[in-house]
């Protein structure tokens, strides 16, 4: 339930002054200590699945020689963005459910939008570099060893990291310099850049739409080439002849675009759907299913149609076991 601080004296200073807020209250995920116990309950089993999963897929890749390739090596950073984000919001959640609290600290609410933006940015960049590597190895396979080579990776799996590192820093030092006078509540289960704004009482918060609207006009770039991208591909593997062969290609492409039809799909419905649509139980599902969900079925959607991660994954479960 959704509070606001009831001292009179407490709410003044906030409204001449944000820094007198020494924490914010975030939206719980239910009313009831049962409901709370129980969220916690799955909020744990979605983190360990997650912890798992891309442990797994993070070891697999770097003990597997035969997986130093560009398209595992882009796949082990999306598997450390995804603990990394799956870091950031779950245990505090899982704290809040399980103490029945809402409270998160000035500095520990910005800690949490940096990371998450850092970590959802580092994400959505891999999986445009993702593109390119299916691209190239479809449209001009003989070319993939010099357009591909391993300067050229970790040139672009750098680029990915400190772009979304400086997209980050930049939205929350912007965000957290606005002067806050409309209470300390978030309508969300972790600190995000709207309902931060939302409490906003400052005009200045023109400098952070702008900041939002480049960002937006860069993802839409990225997005405008994974589409250019597909298109071609799809042509490609249309003048396959062999059924066999289109099946191939199909197959190497369809995870990545489950991916990154869930993480894009949600998190733009979640903040572009008209408001005649918008209640808690939605927003709070949509907030789950692009903040949550991702970090925890991108292992096991890359594994399933990968036969070599899952061999790679299978020898490496099995080496621990028999060593134990």
């Amino acid at each position: 339930m959704i509070t606001f601080l009831t001292d009179p004296h407490a709410k003044t200073e906030q409204m001449s002054n944000s820094s007198s807020i020494r924490h914010f209250l975030l939206l719980a995920l239910a009313d009831t200590r049962q409901l709370q116990l129980l969220h916690f309950c799955l909020l744990l089993g979605i983190s360990l699945a997650a912890l798992l999963g891309n442990g797994l897929i993070i070891s697999a890749v770097a003990c597997g020689h035969h997986l130093h390739t560009p398209v595992f090596f882009f796949l082990l950073n999306l598997a450390l963005a995804d603990l990394g984000s799956i870091c950031t919001t779950v245990p505090k959640a899982m704290h809040n459910s399980l103490w029945d609290t809402s409270n998160i600290s000035y500095t520990g609410c910005a800690a949490q939008l940096f990371c998450f933006v850092f970590f959802f940015s580092v994400a959505f960049c891999l999986l445009t570099v993702m593109c390119y590597d299916r691209y190239v190895s479809i449209c001009k396979p003989l070319h993939y060893g010099t357009l591909l080579g391993s300067r050229a990776c970790a040139h672009m799996a750098a680029a990915a990291w400190a772009s979304a590192f400086l997209n980050a820093l930049m939205h929350t030092a912007n965000t957290f310099s606005l002067p806050l006078c409309h209470g300390n509540a978030l309508g969300q289960f972790f600190c995000e850049i709207p309902q931060i704004l939302k409490l906003s009482c400052s005009h200045s918060n023109l400098r952070e739409l702008g900041l939002l609207a480049v960002s937006v006009c860069l993802a839409l770039c990225c997005f405008v080439f994974i589409v250019f991208s597909y298109v071609q591909i799809f042509r490609a593997v249309l003048r396959i002849p062999s059924e066999q062969g289109q099946h191939k290609a199909f197959s190497t492409c369809l995870p990545h675009l489950v991916v990154l039809s869930l993480l894009v799909s949600t998190a733009i419905f979640a903040h572009i759907k008209p408001p005649s649509m918008s209640s808690p139980s939605l927003d709070l599902t949509l907030s789950v299913l692009y903040s949550v969900v991702p970090p925890a079925l991108n292992p096991l959607i890359y594994s399933l149609r990968n036969q070599e991660l899952k061999a790679a994954v299978w020898r490496l479960m099995t080496g621990w076991f028999w060593k134990h």
